[in-house]
């Protein structure tokens, strides 16, 4: 009779432990699963920084180029406001002519002292006459 309830004692402890661990292992499938979630997440989310890094560095790269185009344009323009300087001081510029229209030069006078042709005299005298 103890022999018996021995070994009933023993196969109900041994079941118990078979149900912990088989529930055990669901845990742990449970874990594993979700956790592969997680890593196809993660790796999707990197392949998604990684592009908008990419796109990035192209952006800069075609903003790279289109400064260097713009260099090229604007840099001989130190060499043209130099010629500009020095070309002949006894030709007005309009800017100068701008002024004898303030001060009430005639068209006549603008036409004679800045080498405006009559056209650009009235035109520059009806510009700065209203401003």
């Amino acid at each position: 009779m103890i022999l018996e309830v021995a070994v009933i004692v023993l196969f109900l402890f041994w079941a118990g432990t078979l149900a912990m661990f088989l529930a055990y292992i669901k845990a742990q499938r449970v874990i594993a699963a979700q956790q592969a979630q997680g890593d196809a997440l993660r790796d999707q989310r990197i392949k998604d920084l990684a592009k908008r890094v990419d796109d990035y560095q192209n952006g800069n790269v075609r903003m790279g180029e289109a400064l260097h185009e713009l260099r090229a344009v604007v840099s001989p323009i130190p060499d043209k406001i130099t010629q500009l300087e020095q070309r002949d001081p006894s030709s007005l510029s309009f800017a100068q002519a701008a002024k004898l229209v303030g001060m009430g030069a005639s068209v006549d006078e603008l036409t004679q002292s800045c080498g405006l042709t009559q056209a650009e005299a009235e035109l520059m005298r009806k510009l700065h006459r209203s401003s």
